[in-house]
């Protein structure tokens, strides 16, 4: 091992003379050179993007992942370089429990044969979001996270490399003003009779060390000078890091709107599945159980209702609409581009094909959920989710 004991103990020294630096300024024993202002407006910003990254980072974090325990277990295999297991979602797991509730007690019946609908949709729920937190993932926190370990780190070291440099500068300055006022007191004594013996080296080696102190200054004003440089591009570049971090925020947006419209168009087939079931359910069939008294107000409450599909509730003042009478308005109408497969739950509504463009507009009174849409000679109504609107 090349152990270096002129290196250690010039280390030391320079680790010292800091230290004493720093300490004296605290005091207000000593002065320290001040950074320009616009330079700690570029400092203030940069520990201000750096703060909100880590929130909106943890946050998201805790939107995508509520359990704090899954999260710990994820940032751990991350640690050790090691793939995520695969974590079943919630409505994947709350879909195979009504599935397996639904073969025990009877996919045949009633209640069984609702379990199973909605076993199937919750499982699509628990894929989408599946999806979603993977995109999310990739597409918003990994250049958060990307930032914070690589950018930041990056900026953090020549931060505290411009401030030893500072201090350098400022011991520097300490020492040339106490070698100038040592030269000054050599040179122009107060007391004669001193000044008659004064030894002559003792006037040169305090002029000297004042040239010296000179030379030191200039050294490290030029490298502070060129790590003030340095960190300031450093700096300026956060404002690339906020264009950066702008269109990945697009992106997340881009995606979950995607995940809830998905979620929307699965609970309404969902709903309109469940609507072509009968109004009433009796229960089993099976002879143990008891006969229910269709007759009786309270049988009728207990029984459990379908909840109309939204598709089937007609607008207000449009239930006697016939839409093959009405004229689209003069102005007013639009394009829109078909996002998802859409089935017509009646022959009011228009059935939809992906990527399709078709002419929309509105009428007076209609529900702000639904619009007029028109292919060819074909017109019925189309729900708002299932379009992007394009002019």
């Amino acid at each position: 091992m090349d152990f270096n004991m002129k290196k250690l103990a010039s280390d030391a020294g320079i680790f010292f003379t800091r230290a004493v630096q720093f300490t004296e300024e605290k005091f207000g024993q000593a002065e320290k050179t001040e950074l320009d202002a616009h330079f700690e407006n570029l400092l203030a910003r940069a520990d201000s993007t750096k703060n909100w990254t880590e929130k909106i980072l943890r946050q998201t974090e805790v939107l995508l992942q509520p359990n704090p325990s899954a999260r710990v277990e994820e940032f751990l295999y991350e640690k050790l370089d090691r793939k995520v297991p695969s974590r079943v979602t919630n409505g994947e797991l709350l879909a195979q429990y009504m599935a397996e509730a639904a073969s025990e007690l009877g996919p045949t019946t009633p209640y069984g044969k609702t379990l199973i609908k909605v076993s199937e949709a919750e499982k699509r729920l628990g894929a989408a979001e599946r999806d979603f937190i993977h995109t999310a993932s990739v597409s918003f926190l990994t250049p958060l996270r990307n930032f914070l370990e690589g950018d930041w780190k990056t900026i953090s070291k020549e931060r505290r490399l411009l401030q030893n440099r500072r201090l350098d500068l400022d011991a520097c300055k300490a020492r040339l003003k106490r070698a100038k006022a040592a030269e000054a007191k050599a040179t122009v004594g107060t007391v004669p009779d001193f000044q008659e013996t004064r030894p002559r080296n003792y006037i040169l080696s305090a002029s000297a060390s004042a040239v010296s102190a000179e030379q030191e200054l200039r050294v490290a004003q030029t490298e502070f000078d060129r790590q003030a440089e340095v960190t300031r591009l450093l700096l300026e570049g956060i404002s690339s890091t906020h264009v950066n971090h702008l269109r990945c925020l697009h992106e997340f947006v881009k995606s979950q709107t995607t995940y809830y419209a998905q979620c929307y168009r699965h609970m309404l087939d969902l709903q309109k599945q469940l609507g072509r079931f009968p109004g009433t359910f009796v229960g089993t069939t099976e002879p143990a159980s008891p006969p229910l008294n269709s007759t009786s107000p309270t049988t009728t409450a207990a029984t459990m209702p379908v909840v109309p599909s939204v598709a089937s509730l007609p607008p207000a003042g449009e239930a006697a609409l016939c839409l093959e009478e009405v004229a689209p308005p003069a102005s007013g109408t639009r394009k829109a581009r078909v996002l998802y497969d859409y089935e017509a739950a009646d022959s009011s509504e228009l059935a939809l094909l992906a990527d399709e463009l078709i002419t929309v507009y509105s009428l007076p009174g209609m529900d702000p959920d639904w619009l007029i849409g028109e292919r060819g000679n074909k017109k019925g109504k189309v729900p708002v989710t299932y379009l992007e609107l394009l002019s």
